[in-house]
Formats: structure tokens, sequence, C-alpha cells
């Protein structure tokens, strides 16, 4: 790390051992974003009466252009294990920031919809025909926002596709505009 760390503790002693690995992870650090501007470690002991272990917490900021990234509530009985936590959910934000600025942010698939095709009611499953023309099966406990009895062909749904046993099944069945679709 090109940054000298700051590093402060509150009712803990200070050991060489701790400082090394607190410089261990912090020179890690340089991995998950390049231009780190500073960081601040703070290394404490918050309760005053406790009746069974010490807990010991690590608070992390860390300055990065456009921004700073604070992790404040890893705690453990262990130390090392209350330092090894603080950063690698400080290595996680990092890299998130680090892909944002990159303007690597993961796109998400647009839900697939379709329209109710087939319903057997006395069965309890029916069909949607999706927009690419084909028919995926899906079962009353699929629907999740209407009762499936009141449920009708022709209806706009939207829902998550899965490769069921026999072919495609659709799960999590919502109903499009609900409450225009239950109007007589």
């Amino acid at each position: 790390m090109k940054i000298q760390p700051q590093i402060t503790y509150k009712d803990v002693p200070q050991t060489e051992a701790v400082d090394k690995a607190i410089q261990d992870r912090m020179g890690k650090l340089d991995k998950f974003h390049s231009r780190i501007m500073s960081c601040r470690v703070s290394v404490e002991s918050p309760q005053q009466r406790q009746h069974q272990g010490k807990l010991f917490r690590v608070s992390i900021d860390i300055s990065i252009p456009g921004g700073e990234i604070v992790i404040n509530k890893k705690q453990h009985e262990d130390l090392y294990v209350a330092i090894r936590d603080a950063f690698l959910a400080a290595e996680r934000k990092l890299e998130e920031s680090s892909r944002k600025q990159r303007g690597e942010v993961k796109a998400h698939e647009d839900t697939p919809t379709g329209r109710v095709a087939k319903l057997f009611p006395d069965e309890g499953y029916g069909f949607i025909l999706t927009s690419d023309g084909r028919e995926v099966y899906f079962h009353r406990n699929s629907v999740i926002d209407m009762d499936f009895e009141k449920l009708k062909e022709g209806f706009e749904v939207a829902f998550l596709e899965e490769q069921g046993k026999k072919g495609p099944q659709a799960m999590r069945v919502t109903v499009m505009n609900a409450v225009a679709a239950e109007m007589p």
C-alpha cells in the first residue's frame, strides 16, 4: 500500500503480532482498488461489562476518489477473526466500487412475460404463451399474487423460468396489472 495506514487501539493492548496482521491485510487492498488515498483502522473492545467472552471490534475507514468506504460492525471474540472479517468486507466494497468506476455494473435479465394460454383449474395447472411463441407449464402454487381460481386465459403475466422434469416450467407467476385483471 502506498499510503501509510493509521491504526488506533482502544481498550486493547497494542502488540507487534496484531500490527503485523493488520499491515498484511492492508497491503492486499491495492489489488481491489488502485487509488486508495488513506486508510484508518480502529481496534477496540467496546463493552464495559461482559459476562462471557470479550468481544473485539475492528472498524476500517478508507478514502478513495469520489467516496469513502466504512466498515464498522465487525465484532468477534477472536481479535484475528474480527480483523479478517473486517478486511474481507472492505475488499468486497473496494472491488464493487472499482467495478462501478469502470462501468462494469451487473446487468439483470428482463423478467420474461407472456399470456395465460391454457388453464386446467380442476388439475391445478396451466400454460403460459411466451413472447417467443413457446408454452411454459405452471402449477397453481407458482401463482403468487392472485388466487389460482381467479386466473383467466388471456391474463398477462410475468414469471421466472426454470427447467422442470418435462421441460420449461414457470415459477413465481405474477399477474401484471392484477387489479385491472380482476375486474369483470
